[in-house]
Formats: structure tokens, C-alpha cells, sequence
């Protein structure tokens, strides 16, 4: 808090500036440090408006928990970490003859030496500090009345029952939903995510959870680096260099060994729209289509498409969204690449959300400025995992591996520059196509330009 009414929020490296307050505002929010309770931002008065508009603005950058206690001892039953910018706590409203169940998607586990509750649909979790906080939710796994788990429940609190309902950890169940054992949860496409795979793509993904990703060397006060090279297994080496011969490799070997990451782009002479064309054309195009019927007893006809790179099941469940911010003959903004018809298809998008997928992927390169094109590999993850049980995800990443490798070799035979990524943002990509995260949603990221020509010094 600085003398002219400034305040700023500090997390170690991380500094924002929150804005100017009164001083009576600036007092109040003191209290911040051990909490202020929600009910007093409701007020009229000119500093709880003032008070409740700094509390927003923490809560934009996460900066904020809040605390369910007890009235007489102040003890807390429940503190909820947001995951997600902007999360504020809502209670939605459960009535006496509810039935609710806990959300297949829900998991607890240890954290340190914390209970916390989580789902990969919730924009916050819930650390349990009550034991008996937990024996009720271990009887949510079945559904239950409200009115009976107000009866018989250790620890009842319908407080906590309606946040974790706007929360979706738990589900109201209607009459039609039958047992709550795999209902679609308001989505149907829900319905075709297995757990694991739902909670894989988001916490190795940015946009909906809290914890350090990337490169974050967490274990390096702990254990030694590997070495690059596996120290080789004993016994008998057959040596393999007496069989190479002399004559020129092929030139697809040397394409394989001339691929590398080009992070800095040529910006004076940024990559054509006729290259783009050419690249996509190589790399991504639909090439054939056909249908075929699925191999088990009353299956529907199923469709296919055969393109350059390979696809478990002939899924290509992929899909190309490609922001440009630097391209001779292509305006700045988001596209979406259409590998049927090859053509791009422009998609609206804010100039603010564009920079900022634009720079996140500059951050993650390390790379002295943006890429000329961003491709945001996505997936509809129902195309794959409507087969496949249990490895669809997975499936699905090795799919992106394919088709980055793909997308090194079509650069690099262009004479173009290009970078894997590995982050991306999957609530950004949904504010800017307006898809549902679990719907289609980022797995992968390629920076494409013309890289800068290396001036090796005599």
C-alpha cells in the first residue's frame, strides 16, 4: 500500500497494481491478510464498493482463497483455491427434496499434508481442513436426499453442498438421470470422456488449473539431471558403424538430420501466403475419403479421411487454427484451416485475445519476439474417443507428435523456419472459438515463419 492510495499485490518475481483507494478503503483491506467475510461487500457505503471492486480485481489474477468457517470458533470447514481467473464464489440453490451425487469426474486426494477435493470441470478446488467434511462426501458417491443427508449426515453443511453444485462437483439428479452412475452432466458430451483422460488434458494444459507448468525445474534441489545419452547396457556390443557405407545419404535422410527449432523469425521478410498454401498443403490436406462400416454387430457406416501424417484408427481428430501475425498477403488474425477444402476460414476474435495467445507462445518459445504464425493444434476429442476406451487421450497425443514431426519436415524441406510448443492455454482457446473445452480444445502448438539467416563470424 503506497501513501497515495496505490496498492499493489506482490507473489515473489510477480508484481500487479490493483489501482487507487481511500485511505478508509486501504484499512479495511488490511483485513484481507486474514479475511473479510463476502457479506460485507453487499453493503452500500462508498468503501465496501471500494473494497469490493479490489476484491475483484485480486480475484481476476487469482490472488484470492476464501474461507469457509464456523460461526462460533472461526475454524475453518473448507478453504477453495480458484483455478481459473475471475472464479467467484456462487451457491447454487438446493432445496430440501434435491438429490445430489457427486460428479463421476470429482477425486480426493493428499496434497502435503492436505485433503483436497478437485475436478477438472471446477473452477476451484476445495482443501477439506474438517475429517468430517470427507465422510460426507464418501456418501455423496451414492445419490442422496437432502433431506435424509440432513438427517444422518456427520458433518451437513448446505452451504458447501451449493458451492460444490455451481462448482459441478456435485450433480442434481433428476428423475430421468437414473442412478447418477454415467449421466451426461448437462453435456452430452461428457458422456463420452473417460476420468483420467479428462483430467490429463487439463492439468498438463493451461487456463484451468493453478500449479507450475513447464519448465519449472521442480526437482532440481532433489535429484541430479539424467544424462542425454543412456549409459549403455553390459554385455556384448555389436558394433552397427561396420555396416555403414560411403556412399551420399538419401535425401530424406538429410532432410531428417538438417531438422531443428528456429525460434527467431525474419520479420522483414515474413513467411507468403502462397508458402502457408504450400505448407498446409504438405503437410495437413485431406488426400481421400471413403466409408466403412464399423467392425461389430449393427455398427453405423463410419466415415474416413486420409492425409499425410498418421492418425490412430484413421481418426484424424486433429484440426488447424492458425493465428497470423505476420504473413505477406494474409491479414492479422485467427483462422480456421479447412484440410477438407483446403482453404483458411477467418474467425472473429479480439485483437487483445489474438496478442495474447500470440505472446504466451513467444514466452514459451523463449524466442525474441512472436511467431508469424501460430498453429494451435486441436482436438474433437469425441471423434477418437467414441472408439477407443481408456487411451483415447493418449492416442491422441501421439497423433500430435506425428504431425509436428510432420510439420518440421515440411518447413525444413521449404526452407522455413518452425518450433513445437509445448504449452497452450485451453480456456483462452475457448473464449476465442467459443467451443467448449472439452468439446475441442488445444493439444499442441507449432510456430511457423521464415526463420532469421545465422551470420556465423570469420
Amino acid at each position: 500500500m503506497q501513501a497515495d492510495g496505490n496498492i499493489a499485490a506482490s507473489a515473489g518475481d510477480y508484481s500487479v497494481s490493483l489501482g487507487q483507494f481511500s485511505a478508509a478503503a486501504m484499512d479495511r483491506a488490511r483485513k484481507l491478510t486474514t479475511g473479510l467475510p463476502l457479506t460485507s461487500f453487499a453493503r452500500q457505503s462508498a468503501v465496501a464498493k471500494e473494497v469490493d471492486a479490489l476484491a475483484h480485481r485480486l480475484a481476476r489474477h487469482g490472488l484470492l482463497e476464501y474461507r469457509l468457517s464456523t460461526p462460533r470458533d472461526e475454524q475453518d470447514l473448507v478453504v477453495i483455491e480458484p483455478q481459473v481467473p475471475e472464479y467467484w464464489p456462487q451457491r447454487a440453490k438446493l432445496g430440501e427434496g434435491d438429490t445430489v451425487v457427486l460428479s463421476r469426474f470429482a477425486y480426493l486426494r493428499r496434497r502435503g499434508n492436505e485433503m483436497v477435493l478437485e475436478s477438472p470441470r471446477a473452477g476451484a478446488l476445495f482443501r477439506i481442513s474438517d475429517p468430517a467434511i470427507g465422510a460426507t462426501l464418501a456418501a455423496l458417491s451414492r445419490p442422496q436426499k437432502i433431506s435424509r443427508l440432513r438427517r444422518h449426515a456427520a458433518s451437513f453443511n448446505l452451504d458447501l453442498l451449493e458451492l460444490l453444485l455451481d462448482s459441478q462437483i456435485l450433480l442434481n439428479l433428476n428423475a430421468q438421470d437414473g442412478d447418477g452412475l454415467r449421466v451426461n452432466e448437462g453435456d452430452g458430451n461428457l458422456v463420452l470422456w473417460d476420468f483420467h483422460d479428462l483430467v490429463f488434458h487439463t492439468r498438463s494444459t493451461e487456463g484451468r488449473q493453478s500449479n507450475p507448468i513447464g519448465g519449472a525445474f521442480t526437482y532440481a534441489d532433489v535429484v541430479p539431471p539424467l544424462p542425454a545419452v543412456r549409459p549403455p547396457w553390459p554385455g556384448k556390443k555389436i558394433d552397427l558403424r561396420n555396416f555403414s557405407t560411403s556412399d551420399p545419404i538419401s535425401p530424406f535422410a538429410k532432410l531428417l538430420r538438417e531438422r531443428h527449432s528456429i525460434r527467431d523469425f525474419d520479420d522483414q521478410h515474413p513467411v507468403t501466403l502462397a508458402e502457408l498454401a504450400q505448407f498446409l498443403d504438405t503437410a495437413a490436406r485431406v488426400l481421400s475419403e471413403w466409408k466403412s462400416g464399423a467392425n461389430f454387430e449393427g455398427g453405423p457406416e463410419i466415415s474416413y479421411s486420409t492425409r499425410p501424417y498418421p492418425s490412430a484408427g484413421s481418426a484424424y481428430e486433429l484440426e488447424l487454427y492458425l493465428a497470423v501475425s505476420n504473413c505477406e498477403g494474409l491479414a492479422r488474425g485467427l483462422y480456421h484451416y479447412d484440410a477438407g477444402g483446403h482453404a483458411l476460414v477467418a474467425i472473429g476474435v479480439s485483437g487483445q485475445q489474438l496478442q495474447a495467445l500470440s505472446a504466451a507462445a513467444e514466452f514459451a518459445m523463449d524466442a525474441p519476439g512472436p511467431p508469424q504464425v501460430l498453429i494451435t493444434i486441436a482436438a474433437r476429442f469425441g471423434r477418437i474417443s467414441w472408439k477407443y476406451s481408456s487411451i483415447a487421450y493418449s492416442l491422441i497425443l501421439k497423433d500430435v507428435g506425428s504431425m509436428i514431426q510432420t510439420f518440421y519436415l515440411a518447413a525444413t524441406d521449404m526452407g522455413l523456419g518452425g518450433c513445437a510448443i509445448g504449452t497452450s492455454n485451453i480456456a483462452l482457446f475457448a473464449k476465442m472459438t467459443e467451443l467448449e473445452f472439452h468439446v475441442e480444445g488445444p493439444v499442441g502448438q507449432f510456430a511457423l515463419g521464415r526463420g532469421k539467416k545465422q551470420v556465423i563470424p570469420s
